[in-house]
């Protein structure tokens, strides 16, 4: 296949993960950034790639960089680059598909994306009761190029009642799987544990996995003293393991530079297509809360313009911060539960570091497609609290059209527009879904998205123990309940 000079092409990848207990031997987030590009340059057989690579872009993290961009370019030698720092709330596959249009149409000849966390560096600190250092920039120091998100991705009333934490927002979504496809409770708790054992037989073998060992699903489904009941039905193991020393680093060129720099063209990945929808609906005004279709949308649109079907798919990396993002991209791919989901091991086992997952699995999953040249794999990634959607498609065979973008966020604010919200809804209400908070080991709050009968939509809590154990062994999904003073759910 004749190739055009400027098509994209993924020719290095660098992990790292760092576990030293002694946060005074351990890097801090930019230069662990710094590392991974480090080895992506050794990955791709050149250290020319970093030193004249022409943008660094960077995921906000936990750090409190001004332009972490510069700070890793100094630190790599690439004194030329442009720094791009994207702010929380946009897809991580954005930078991918942001840097792979840029080299497509000559504004960029070298990308680098880049991403990195030391929380376990900071909390290690904690414990110590040290200090945990990071480089200080300059007052009035700014990255090039700053991208924010256009809209916040929660309600304020999410906030103030709770739902703004992740791990009760996916619960909820879990849960409204469960109630619309007539699972049982306990049936349902199986089929969750049984997907994220799978996933961590997986970490077993990632050599950059946090947590590289196995855990059956009883292990995982059952609460105890080390995996405690965080927001039914999900407990500790289920959660993203987001205290972690991780960075990972991406090295994106076109094929003519790539060639004149005289790369090995067999460690070559190609970008086939990336697709995002970006249409924000917050958790309480979602009208298919077991469904995304944002994912389903984005899905669709990047297997058509990859030329696949899902069969044609050999591997898959499906964002897992807490088991219903798997599951809802799982139907939304039509992928059956008993496929393997992932390449890393999944974020509650191989690691979780806020906003640069995507990072970590394309790097993974870049190493996984040399090993099978010629097959397909599939990375999935998520904003927020499954606001937002997006895929890449990589193989080592080139593209015939080469890389290929889209944002289906018109086509998905069509299909699915928010409902109607009332902060301070009073009377009978209908549950649409729910999660139920432990103390210990007793259910002790209930929090519930609600309707009223006109289809409003309402978000009520309830700190009736009585109500919480029953919400716990009863599917309460399309019950008749009472919300009293516009927040306080009670019984009908």
């Amino acid at each position: 296949m004749s190739l055009d000079p400027r098509t994209p092409v993924l020719v290095g990848v660098g992990a790292v993960t760092q576990r030293l207990d002694d946060p005074a031997a351990a890097l801090e987030p930019c230069d662990l950034m710094a590392e991974a590009v480090g080895r992506a340059a050794d990955d791709a057989g050149s250290l020319d790639v970093v030193t004249a690579a022409t943008s660094v872009r960077v995921p906000r993290g936990f750090w409190h960089y001004n332009d972490p961009g510069r700070l890793v370019a100094e630190r790599v030698g690439a004194s030329g680059a442009r720094s791009i720092l994207v702010e929380l709330g946009i897809l991580q596959q954005t930078l991918v598909n942001d840097a792979c249009r840029s080299i497509a149409s000559g504004e960029d000849d070298i990308a680098i994306v880049v991403g990195g966390e030391a929380r376990y560096r900071q909390l290690r600190a904690q414990i110590a009761g040290v200090d945990a250092p990071e480089t200080e920039q300059e007052d009035g120091v700014c990255p090039d190029e700053q991208q924010r998100p256009a809209e916040p991705i929660y309600l304020d009333v999410e906030a103030e009642r709770g739902l703004i934490m992740p791990v009760r927002a996916f619960a909820c979504l879990d849960v409204a799987i469960r109630a619309h496809e007539g699972v049982g409770i306990d049936e349902h708790r199986d089929q969750v544990a049984r997907l994220w054992s799978a996933m961590s037989r997986v970490a077993a073998h990632n050599a950059y996995a946090w947590r590289p060992e196995g855990a059956d699903a009883a292990t995982v489904r059952g609460p105890g003293p080390k995996n405690p009941m965080l927001a039914f039905p999900y407990t500790k193991l289920m959660n993203s393991s987001w205290n972690v020393d991780q960075a990972a680093a991406l090295i994106f060129t076109s094929v003519g530079r790539a060639r004149a720099l005289g790369l090995d063209s067999d460690a070559w990945v190609f970008p086939h297509a990336g697709t995002e929808a970006n249409h924000v609906v917050p958790v309480s005004q979602r009208a298919t809360p077991h469904r995304s279709p944002g994912a389903e949308a984005a899905g669709r649109a990047c297997l058509d313009l990859g030329g696949v079907g899902v069969d044609d798919i050999a591997h898959l990396d499906l964002y897992s911060c807490f088991p219903a993002s798997v599951r809802q991209y799982l139907r939304a791919l039509d992928i059956t539960d008993d496929r393997p989901v992932t390449v890393t091991g999944g974020m509650a086992f191989a690691g979780g570091p806020l906003n640069n997952y995507v990072l970590q699995s394309t790097v993974r999953m870049a190493e996984v497609l040399r090993e099978d040249p010629g097959e397909f794999g599939l990375v999935t990634a998520v904003s927020g609290m499954l606001n937002k959607q997006g895929y890449g498609l990589y193989s080592t065979a080139p593209a015939a059209e080469g890389f290929r973008s889209a944002n289906v966020t018109a086509e998905v604010a069509a299909a699915d527009p928010p409902l109607p919200f009332d902060a301070d809804a009073t009377g009978p209400v209908r549950v649409v879904t729910y999660t139920v908070l432990f103390e210990g080991d007793e259910p002790s709050e209930a929090l519930a998205v609600c309707e009223t009968a006109d289809g409003t939509r309402a978000l009520a809590t309830s700190t009736d123990r009585t109500l919480a154990a029953a919400m716990v062994a009863e599917e309460f999904c399309g019950r008749s309940l009472r919300v009293d003073d516009g927040a306080t759910l009670v019984g009908a």
